[in-house]
């Protein structure tokens, strides 16, 4: 006997149905583990920027002292060499750091004692570089990359959260179109739900994905 319209119409709905239901499920459960796997990289992310700045930290401490011995010394120079105490000047001249030296001589050559236009101290000249100063100024920008990277992160993670969402509701519409007593109302509910199904996975064809190694 040749099915009618209507046998022909509830077996298509139902192959759709359960076509989409198990389609939806893989979906959720890849969704899932897509926002699971971007929260585990925004917590290394930023991770990754609190070592750095934990570092920066350290480094910042490294360079305050460094500074203090450079002032204090240089004052103690100055005084010296104001009361021309010449082995004197030359005693804490000699215990100059190495970072410090090439700015004093620098600073000397502008002839500061008879030049108005020199500058006040060395540490004013270009030439005083510290290497501590410098490791902050890169962990700093590390961590703020790093802080970056974490936040693009929690964004990934909660648009996957979002296609769950929108899966989870697809695979309702699935369900439910097969409870319903009419077929247009079956028809309308599954599709409502394979709409929302493509659409979301068209939407999230766009993430990026991030996947165990």
């Amino acid at each position: 006997m040749t099915p009618s319209a209507n046998e022909r119409a509830a077996y298509w709905i139902d192959v759709v149905s359960t076509v989409l239901l198990a389609l939806a499920t893989v979906a959720t459960a890849w969704a899932g583990y897509q926002s699971s796997r971007w929260h585990g990289e925004q917590a290394e992310a930023q991770a990754r920027a609190t070592a750095a700045r934990v570092e920066s930290a350290r480094f910042s401490g490294v360079a305050n002292r460094q500074d203090q011995i450079d002032v204090a010394l240089f004052i103690q120079w100055v005084d010296a060499h104001t009361l021309g105490e010449t082995r004197l000047a030359e005693f804490y001249r000699r215990r100059f750091r190495d970072e410090f030296r090439p700015a004093f001589q620098a600073w000397l050559a502008t002839k500061p004692l008879t030049n108005p236009d020199a500058p006040l101290t060395p540490f004013a000249m270009p030439d005083y570089q510290l290497a501590a100063t410098r490791e902050v100024d890169r962990l700093e920008a590390k961590a703020a990359v790093a802080a970056e990277v974490a936040r693009e992160d929690i964004e990934r993670a909660d648009r996957y959260v979002l296609a769950v969402v929108l899966f989870a509701s697809s695979l309702f519409f699935a369900g439910i179109s097969t409870r319903l007593r009419t077929q247009w109302g079956e028809a309308a509910i599954l599709g409502l739900g394979c709409v929302l199904f493509i659409g979301t996975v068209i939407w999230i064809a766009t993430f990026p994905v991030s996947v165990a190694v």
